[in-house]
């Protein structure tokens, strides 16, 4: 953890705090569309690739109904992204019965896995970086809450989000420490990034200690207060209506050549 990734951290809680339709929608409702979202993405067969694209409407939508900058999600998602790469990099060397496809090409059905898993991993993560960029954290783990998650964990969620800018925050200071002492020199040995790590974790547990008796000392109970209250409104139940539709048809119908014939004239 960097003080430059603390920053983007704060990025996306300020993004939370815009005021955009996608915003106004309770946060119970957005959580339940996308949970629905990623379940619906993962309920797929392993080598369906044109019937996932339609779905890439769900993350667009509330990047671009929200106003948020697509720049922010697509920066976390490129720092994930060698995580998803690495589950299905042996994919192709595994599975090699081969595969036509449209045109008479030939493919080894690993690629088309391989391919699979990059899109599903674009699809869910993306989705879920938007909901928070959308929502924010405390709004959406007080859903999460009101949605029958038990309360302990939905504080545990929330202050692991929280102490991420305790963590960036000693980092930072520690970096530009390093940077002083050295006069802007050679990068620090392993044996000194061991250390500095375990530093940094004492730093940070000493002063998570401090805003914790901070919190008590101001009446912190354990419950999740937000400024705006949470009225479960119509627009709500048609927001969560209409995405399951859309997700229910994505998932019986391959839109993506209904569409292509419905251009083509195929279909008549």
């Amino acid at each position: 953890m960097t003080f430059t990734d603390g920053i983007a951290l704060r990025r996306m809680d300020e993004l939370g705090g815009l005021d955009s339709p996608v915003h106004r929608v309770d946060a119970r409702a957005k959580a339940l569309a996308t949970l629905a979202f990623i379940v619906t993405v993962m309920s797929f067969p392993r080598y369906e690739l044109t019937t996932l694209t339609p779905l890439v409407l769900y993350p667009v939508a509330l990047l671009a109904l929200g106003g948020l900058p697509a720049r922010v999600i697509l920066k976390k998602l490129l720092v994930a992204a060698p995580f998803a790469m690495l589950i299905g990099l042996f994919n192709p060397l595994l599975d090699r019965q081969l595969v036509i496809l449209p045109g008479g090409f030939e493919v080894a059905a690993g690629w088309l896995s391989f391919a699979s898993i990059l899109l599903r991993f674009l699809l869910t993560v993306s989705a879920a970086l938007a909901l928070v960029a959308c929502t924010g954290m405390l709004r959406l783990c007080g859903g999460l809450e009101r949605l029958g998650l038990p309360r302990a964990f939905a504080v545990q969620l929330l202050f692991l989000h929280r102490y991420l800018f305790v963590i960036a925050d000693e980092g930072g200071r520690m970096r530009c420490g390093w940077a002083l002492r050295s006069a802007g020199g050679r990068a620090p040995s392993l044996t000194v990034y061991g250390s500095l790590l375990g530093h940094l974790l004492l730093r940070a547990l000493a002063r998570a200690e401090r805003i914790y008796g901070a919190m008590l000392a101001r009446g912190f109970d354990g419950e999740i207060r937000t400024l705006r209250g949470a009225r479960w409104r119509a627009r709500d139940g048609l927001f969560v209506a209409g995405w399951l539709i859309f997700f229910a048809a994505a998932r019986r119908w391959n839109l993506a050549a209904e569409l292509g014939r419905l251009l083509t004239g195929g279909g008549a």
